[in-house]
């Protein structure tokens, strides 16, 4: 199977910036205006605050749209509710009023729901003091749910996703707890894991964890109705660990500051050294490019890795970061030469967006 993708760099910037972007945009502006009108101010300042500030996420993961052929806008509207969930959640487990591991699992059960069409929605918020959101959070499940549902052959791949979504979601609840209890319940945690992926650390699985580009390019493909169940086996093992991993540990390596100054978990800090940590992300990288040419429209997913070191190295946090630079460079010399390329359109885009 293969869908027909923008076959070179530039094209698929000119579909982002004319197709892609201003459909995300429409569908932020609908979920801004939900979010507005939440009646408790503390979920409205979290769900508008998730919106304003992690924008760029939704985005991002819509460039999976473009696998998904004619139905191109059904899958960015899975991808921009379910996103919006995910930044959502973070905000309220993040920068809101509870540390309960109840409250967070019950919230994330949201996410469980949205990839589970046969699910019904339930109140998110039962084990916490904010309670009316003016269904704002049932109806981005909602929306996932109507997406899905359209798949014929979901059921072919709904536990690859939900497989995803599970450990996505034990993330969430274990790094957000009380402070003393975060990194014990980590480390336990990858126990379970790491018979099968014992090349990694127990904070690189939390990273690999944390993104949710398998799910967007598992339903993508799906709404094509071509996704087989060996195509999905590959995809899961294609992005992850590695895919996945080096999209949230570039997330955590642009964010070294700003989550010392928040006192946040970030995951780069567990490296001996800045060199461990430089031959860790190439080697994230090395390996990424290898996965990615197991699957069909291989050049397109080479993009997508290439295209995450150059977003995130071009944001402008990173001129900060001066002790970095020789790594970055090396970074995306390492990533191939579409980085460079990616990494100096966004560096373009975000000046004349006014982002610095």
């Amino acid at each position: 199977m293969s869908v027909k993708v923008p076959a070179s760099a530039t094209l698929l910037m000119k579909n982002v910036y004319r197709k892609v972007f201003p459909e995300v945009n429409n569908q932020l502006a609908y979920w801004k205006e939900r979010a507005s009108q939440i009646p408790d101010p503390e979920l409205r300042t979290q769900a508008l605050a998730s919106i304003r500030d992690k924008k760029f996420h939704c985005q991002g993961g819509s460039v999976y749209s473009m696998l998904a052929g004619e139905y191109w806008q059904e899958a960015i509207r899975f991808i921009v509710a379910y996103q919006t969930i995910s930044d959502y959640l973070d905000n309220l487990c993040d920068r809101s009023t509870s540390l309960d591991p109840t409250d967070f699992r019950m919230l994330h059960q949201s996410m469980e729901d949205a990839l589970s069409p046969d699910n019904k929605v339930q109140n998110y918020y039962h084990y916490r003091m904010e309670q009316e959101d003016a269904d704002y959070l049932k109806d981005l499940v909602l929306t996932c749910q109507a997406v899905v549902r359209y798949i014929p052959n979901y059921r072919l791949f709904q536990h690859h996703v939900l497989e995803l979504e599970g450990m996505y979601s034990d993330l969430q609840v274990h790094k957000h707890v009380t402070h003393s209890e975060r990194i014990p319940r980590l480390e336990k945690w990858f126990g379970e894991y790491q018979e099968k992926w014992p090349m990694l650390t127990w904070y690189e699985f939390s990273a690999c964890t944390g993104s949710t580009l398998g799910i967007f390019c598992m339903v993508a493909y799906g709404l094509t109705n071509e996704l087989t169940k060996e195509l999905s086996e590959r995809i899961f093992s294609s992005y992850f660990p590695f895919l996945q991993g080096l999209h949230i540990m570039l997330d955590y390596f642009i964010d070294q500051q700003e989550d010392q100054e928040e006192g946040d978990l970030n995951f780069c800090n567990y490296y001996a050294n800045e060199q461990e940590l430089e031959e860790r992300l190439i080697y994230f990288v090395e390996q990424t490019n290898q996965m990615m040419q197991e699957l069909p429209d291989s050049t397109f997913h080479e993009m997508v890795q290439q295209g995450l070191v150059g977003l995130y190295l071009a944001d402008p946090k990173v001129k900060k970061m001066s002790q970095y630079q020789a790594l970055v460079k090396r970074l995306i010399q390492a990533s191939g030469r579409k980085s460079s390329f990616f990494h100096w359109n966004i560096r373009v885009y975000n000046r004349l967006a006014g982002k610095g």
